[in-house]
């Protein structure tokens, strides 16, 4: 199959090596390496993304902005293929070519706030260069994707619906979900008075979406599927998510899960160093409610999972996402009494 994939890029069987490379868990990736060159193929799984075409009229734009504005920075897109497409479709689904780049790497567990400071920064700078694109003209790649609102109230219809066991064994996640209504509340002012303007976001911030150089020091952000219009507390709040605990969302030890205070503030001072003359004053006081945001969101996904019977992540046993769910929860406590005690880092 690879091999005719291939072909449409002008690479001959006879002169390529492929190998799959990284554990992203949506498309399936693999590295060719040639003669001259080594690429990146990856198939786009239209089974999460419905409109691959979405993402590829999303990353043409973009390239085209920045190649016109900021021609130096370094904007991973896919190549074209002989046909001149830069998304190609067959009967094994879709695929797209970028170039690997050299003397890149990435990180998959997260151990030094240097590193943090870096891939917040990178995530800042690619929003600030898009600061003059008009968000409205991409499509949403993953409508509703952080959609606090429509994620309560599918939590709402799953406790409806769930068995009684499962109900009964969820009950101190449900009891906590409740406790902290206040963060869907403040969801809803933000959307529905508009106090914070709609920009190009990335919306999946984690440390394995940053390349870094030799001397580590941040290049580029990749992966620009979730690409879409948002707010930037999505890509803060995922930082915060996802960097400020030494713990995973898979550890079932709860008391591996803390917070690090110097881990988050590297996240302040990397985001706000590129975007902090760009956020308004009002986006700037929802800087701490960013991390609430995202992790209290996680953590009703994997309850209402849980609820539904494991339909959309999937379990690998019984109570896989109720312990996922337990310990987001946890997370957002650690992180809540954090932030509580911050109140010159947010303010």
């Amino acid at each position: 199959m690879l091999d005719q994939i291939l072909l449409l890029y002008g690479i001959r069987p006879a002169a390529h090596q492929t190998e799959g490379f990284g554990d992203g868990l949506i498309n399936h990736t693999w590295k060719v390496n040639t003669s001259d060159h080594s690429y990146i193929l990856q198939q786009v799984n239209h089974n999460i993304f419905k409109s691959p075409r979405i993402i590829d009229h999303n990353i043409s734009r973009l390239k085209q902005y920045l190649n016109a504005h900021y021609p130096d920075y370094l904007f991973v897109s896919p190549l074209p293929s002989l046909s001149g497409s830069t998304l190609v479709q067959t009967t094994n689904g879709y695929f797209r070519l970028f170039p690997f780049i050299n003397g890149s790497h990435a990180y998959n567990v997260l151990s030094k706030k240097e590193n943090a400071f870096e891939a917040a920064q990178q995530f800042g700078k690619f929003s600030r260069l898009l600061n003059g694109f008009d968000a409205a003209e991409l499509g949403f790649t993953l409508p509703d994707f952080h959609n606090l609102s429509l994620r309560y109230g599918q939590f709402v219809q799953a406790c409806e619906n769930a068995s009684a066991e499962r109900k009964t064994k969820a009950a101190d996640c449900i009891s906590q979900i409740h406790e902290n209504i206040a963060i869907v509340n403040t969801f809803e002012e933000i959307t529905t008075h508009s106090q914070i303007p709609l920009r190009v976001i990335h919306h999946d911030t984690k440390i394995s979406n940053v390349l870094f150089d030799n001397n580590n020091k941040g290049i580029c952000v990749i992966d620009l599927d979730t690409v879409m219009p948002g707010y930037y507390i999505s890509d803060v709040g995922d930082m915060m998510r996802t960097y400020l605990s030494a713990a995973n969302e898979e550890e079932t030890d709860l008391e591996k899960i803390t917070i690090r205070p110097d881990f988050l503030q590297a996240v302040h001072d990397g985001y706000l160093g590129q975007m902090g003359d760009i956020l308004t004053e009002k986006e700037k006081n929802y800087f701490g409610y960013a991390g609430s945001f995202i992790i209290f969101m996680q953590a009703l996904r994997f309850l209402t999972d849980y609820l539904e019977n494991d339909c959309y992540y999937g379990r690998k046993y019984g109570d896989h996402n109720l312990n996922r769910s337990l310990n987001q929860l946890t997370l957002l406590k650690k992180y809540q009494e954090i932030e509580s005690n911050s109140y010159k880092l947010f303010n």
